[in-house]
């Protein structure tokens, strides 16, 4: 009787006698004698899967009992024998039970102890070989039935090569492991022979899916293999098929270096005595350098800098593969050597381990003790992996927390309880670890470690959902989302012209860019706001290049996008203002009020005053740098509400200034001056800002409602050579201001003007005489023009035009109104917008309560009691004339304090809805609005 038979002769745990108890009934059993009959329940005691297997395919059960053929290498027969007659439910179920059958041969072997694990991992290779053939080969045929045959430059039909990379390349495939292929083929052109003829890309790639789904696709008699692709070139954003020179020119101008480890692997699966030997010298020389090449080093301490943190982060203590000392060290140190060395040493050009390891000892790169320890521990742990995986069939390398599985773990590897393979299993771990730990320093500078991570989630070709667990700072469901924004740039970035350096920039930009997100505790959105910007400059270097060498820049970047969606699309739009993030102690800086038009004017200096174009892209950068910092101030919390709105109103009428100066130097130098004036006279010309300029109250994406108004009393022709009648020059300079204003230049527009408040709407003149303006509000102008007039004033002119215009305002503004009149024509108009915007608008600004409403308020009671309290117009924004409401005991100073409250939170929330979503609850509004609504009944009821 054998040792193992022996270990079935003492009673078995009564939790595995009872599994072995439920399936020997179930068995269809062969002639056994004693021996058979105890390795029998052997191997129903450790392996479920082993059980399914004799219960589908009872003609099994003496094969698997049959220790002198077990320990035979396994044999292969073709299992599409008649490819003609085959129906593709009749093929996958062929591979299937095949796989299923030699699988269970394999696993029985093992636990019975007649085969060494190296040749069952080479069994489980070759096994895994002649499926794929054979379904390549069914593929294949069924392909050409319809689509004809590509053919090579002889006439012979043109192969699909499969490369089979890592465990399966190297021959030591694992029990129950995913595959991953490359698929290429020789070259383009286009098929012949079929019912149709389609190009040699389109044959191939149907091809690559019906293979796929032959070997991949779960049937009521399982898979024979999870298929992965993702090693392919470009990933899974790359087509299924390359040509052999599309695979070239990839691997030459984008491969990379974990390419390159991953290719010392890759075994042609199928390979023809032609092109086969073509497409292994075509890859050659990516993954084999002639020279000891410590180009790769870099790229290998990082990669192990990596292993190492993910360790210590996730303490795998029972995974046998990816924790420390586990099986990807010994990969690692194998792979490491031979990519810097094997460009000179043939010899380590190998695709297995196994001969890869006697190479290294060989030549004198491994001592003999170390090469027989890393290759006896490293069997160990195949030894575990496999039977761990062939308890159920499951890929999985964590060692089992339940007990009755570590039941079946030890009496399958022949240990007399859990300790003892634990203790055997950590002592070989341990022997590993050293090795790696010693097979490549970290260099003088190592790469810090939080950038890790983010190289991690760049460079990994793995799914979303199985690297979202490092994004610790996030939940699952949002992480993943996180890494498929990455994923999808990178994608997007493969199809642009993104040259060599734009991509080493963003090799060590995407790091940092993790990093400062994972610091912010940003979401996936904020991500993707980032790279909404990132996807305007990825082929321009020089932001790239700013970004990587100004660290706090990007970090800057990172919080804007996190603070604001406006700010992220206002950067993505205009990347020059990417030149502001650099220094963020002038960026949080606004200036004062009067600096605007200093900081404007000296950069205006710098342009060429023939240089129209210039100058308006001049202006324009200049509005949205100052923006910039103004947003920033704004949502860091450095000025409040009506700062922002303050430092808002001061650059536009900084750019107004501006603007009307170059109109007027451009006509003067076209037309000479108007009649009568001299170059030291004043313009005799106005700028009246009404709505939210006039009121002070401008938001970020504000148009400028203006008036144009002069003095011009002079008709006779301009004083220059080329004359216009001197009030023509006023509105040719209008329409020159409001061009400059509105044209849409690479910067976008400088800001939207409206000029419909001026005398007679759009049927008016553009420029008006002042007298003109005077009679027209005096005579003609309804009631809503008068009300549009109480948030009006000149943010541009001399102090005599100055004075003529506050005198009309506050004579307009003054008049005695009948109430019942002016009651019922502001309530008329207020109920015109409510249709025109809808009567149940939930926006804050038009909503029942909301800022129209309020603002209602402010202009009737300015209009209704102006005629007697000369306060109430003195000023035009809301909250002064509500305190001149209080004043003269028109309203109660709790109704002001209450309406100036809620004026504030609600045009916070219209403003912060510009730059982010507002953080005001429903509750809060309605009760804001509610006061509104109080006081408008008090008044218009």
């Amino acid at each position: 009787m054998s040792q193992l038979t022996a270990r079935l002769a003492a009673v078995l745990p009564s939790e595995l006698q009872h599994e072995v108890d439920l399936v020997l009934p179930t068995l269809v059993m062969p002639d056994l004698n004693a021996e058979q009959q105890q390795d029998l329940k052997l191997l129903l005691a450790v392996s479920p899967f082993l059980s399914r297997v004799m219960q589908q395919q009872p003609e099994l059960i003496a094969v698997l009992l049959n220790k002198e053929l077990l320990a035979k290498p396994l044999t292969h027969q073709n299992p599409l024998p008649d490819l003609a007659n085959q129906t593709e439910a009749t093929v996958f179920k062929a591979l299937r039970r095949c796989r299923n059958a030699q699988l269970a041969q394999i696993l029985a072997a093992d636990i019975l102890a007649v085969k060494s694990t190296e040749q069952c991992l080479l069994d489980i290779s070759a096994m895994a070989d002649n499926l794929i053939n054979s379904a390549y080969q069914w593929a294949y045929q069924d392909v050409a039935i319809q689509w004809g045959q590509p053919l090579d430059q002889h006439g012979q039909p043109m192969p699909l090569l499969i490369l089979g990379m890592g465990k399966l390349g190297g021959g030591e495939l694992n029990f129950s492991s995913d595959i991953d292929l490359i698929f290429t083929y020789p070259h383009n052109g286009e098929t012949s022979g079929g019912r149709r003829s389609v190009e040699n890309q389109q044959f191939f790639t149907k091809l690559g899916q019906k293979l796929i789904s032959a070997l991949h696709q779960v049937t009521a008699d399982g898979f024979v293999f999870r298929v992965d692709m993702r090693l392919r070139p470009f990933g899974d954003s790359g087509p299924l098929v390359l040509s052999f020179a599309a695979m070239e020119d990839y691997y030459q101008a984008q491969g990379r270096e974990w390419e390159r480890y991953a290719m010392l692997k890759a075994r042609i699966l199928n390979p023809d005595p032609v092109h086969a030997v073509e497409l292994n010298q075509l890859l050659k020389p990516f993954v084999y350098r002639r020279y000891i090449d410590y180009s790769a080093l870099e790229s290998l301490r990082r990669m192990k800098q990596l292993i190492e943190q993910e360790n210590r982060r996730r303490n795998r203590v029972d995974n046998i593969k990816l924790g420390a000392g586990g099986i990807r060290e010994v990969e690692f140190v194998v792979q490491t050597l031979q990519l810097i060395r094997g460009g000179r040493i043939p010899q380590l050009q190998q695709v297995s381990i196994f001969k890869a390891l006697d190479a290294l000892q060989s030549q004198q790169l491994l001592e003999p003790d170390q090469h027989q320890q890393l290759r006896q521990d490293y069997l160990w742990l195949r030894k575990v992996e496999q039977l761990l995986q062939g308890l159920d069939d499951q890929q999985t390398q964590t060692l089992p927390a339940d007990e009755l599985n570590r039941q079946r773990m030890v009496l399958g590897l022949g240990f007399s309880n859990w300790q003892q393979l634990t203790d055997t299993t950590e002592q070989a771990m341990g022997r590993i670890h050293q090795h790696f730990k010693l097979v490549i320093d970290q260099g003088d500078n190592p790469e810090p470690e939080e950038m890790v991570l983010g190289r991690l989630c760049w460079d990994s070709e793995l799914p979303s959902e199985d690297l979202a667990e490092h994004l610790d700072w996030l939940a699952a469901d949002e992480a993943v989302q996180l890494l498929q924004h990455l994923k999808q740039f990178k994608q997007d970035c493969q199809k642009r012209s993104v040259g060599p350096r734009g991509r080493e920039l963003l090799e060590k930009l995407i790091p940092f860019l993790l990093h400062q997100l994972a610091k912010q505790q940003g979401s996936a959105l904020v991500l993707q706001r980032v790279l909404g910007v990132f996807r305007q400059i990825v082929s321009r270097t020089a932001y790239l290049e700013l970004l990587s060498e100004n660290p706090p820049a990007l970090q800057q970047l990172v919080m804007l996008c996190h603070k604001s969606g406006w700010l992220a699309e206002h950067l993505a739009r205009y990347p020059l203002l990417l030149d502001e993030l650099i220094d963020p102690s002038q960026l949080y800086q606004v200036p004062d009020s009067t600096d605007y038009r200093d900081k404007l004017r000296q950069s205006m200096l710098r342009v060429p005053t023939d240089d129209l174009e210039l100058q308006m892209e001049v202006l324009r950068q200049f509005k949205q740098a100052q923006q910039l910092r103004i947003a920033a101030a704004d949502i860091t919390g450095i000025l409040p509400l009506m700062k922002v709105s303050d430092h808002l109103t001061f650059l536009a009428e900084a750019i107004i200034a501006a603007v009307v100066e170059l109109s007027w130097q451009q006509m003067a130098e076209k037309y000479g001056l108007p009649a009568g004036l001299k170059p030291e006279d004043a313009k005799a010309f106005a700028v009246l800002a009404y709505g939210k300029l006039g009121g002070l109250e401008l938001g970020y994406g504000s148009d400028l409602d203006l008036v144009f108004v002069h003095q011009c009393d002079n008709l006779a022709p301009t004083q220059g050579e080329k004359v216009i009648d001197s009030r023509q020059f006023y509105i040719k300079m209008v329409q020159r201001i409001v061009h400059m204003f509105t044209t849409r230049t690479p910067s976008g527009v400088l800001y939207d003007i409206d000029t419909r408040l001026r005398p007679a709407g759009n049927a008016g003149l553009l420029a008006v005489h002042i007298d003109t303006y005077a009679d027209y509000l005096e005579k003609e102008a309804w009631t809503w023009e008068h009300q549009a007039l109480v948030r009006s004033r000149l943010v541009y002119g001399d102090e005599k035009i100055a004075q003529r215009f506050n005198q009309i305002r506050s004579e307009v503004l003054a008049k005695p109104r009948d109430l019942a009149v002016l009651k019922a024509e502001v309530t008329e108009m207020r109920q015109k917008l409510r249709q025109h915007h809808g009567e149940q608008s939930t926006e804050v600004k038009h909503a029942s309560g909301g800022i129209v409403d309020l603002e209602f308020i402010s202009q009737y009671l300015v209009l209704a009691y102006g005629s007697q309290y000369a306060d109430l117009y003195f000023y035009s924004d809301n909250i002064r004339i509500l305190d001149a409401a209080a004043a003269a005991g028109l309203l109660q100073l709790e109704q002001t304090q209450a309406l100036q409250q809620a004026y504030q939170q609600l045009r916070g929330v219209s403003h912060r809805q510009t730059l982010d979503p507002a953080t005001e609850t429903a509750q809060q509004l309605e009760q804001a609005m509610e006061q509104v609504r109080q006081v408008w009944d008090q008044l218009f009821s």
